[in-house]
């Protein structure tokens, strides 16, 4: 996501005066209720893994969920370039590619191997 994308999100809360109702709690609770509503798209698809006539309603859902994070990220004073490389870097020691290539498996069950 670019800087120029965050500043239109924070604007935006800015613009509002919302940024008084953004602690980490409610941010929290925010990202999850907007995970679920992405989740419920799929709700009793049964077979139906594709997501092409969904697709309007997935990208408006993702973009609350990515929103909602950026103002989680604003208001814990993080830097999402910075933690979402440290998170890589940690999976890649927990899913090593010699492992994991091809392999849905838990690192748990993975370091067994």
């Amino acid at each position: 996501m670019t800087e120029e994308t965050i500043k239109q999100i924070l604007k935006f809360r800015d613009d509002r005066n919302w940024k008084q109702f953004h602690n980490p709690k409610d941010l929290a609770i925010s990202i999850s209720l907007e995970a679920a509503e992405l989740l419920e798209i799929f709700q009793w698809s049964g077979d139906d893994l594709n997501c092409e006539k969904k697709k309007d309603k997935i990208k408006e859902e993702l973009a609350d969920v990515v929103n909602y994070c950026v103002l989680m990220a604003d208001a814990c004073n993080l830097d999402l370039d910075e933690i979402v490389r440290e998170k890589i870097k940690k999976n890649d020691e927990k899913y090593p590619v010699e492992k994991a290539f091809g392999s849905k498996e838990k690192y748990t069950v993975l370091k067994n191997r």
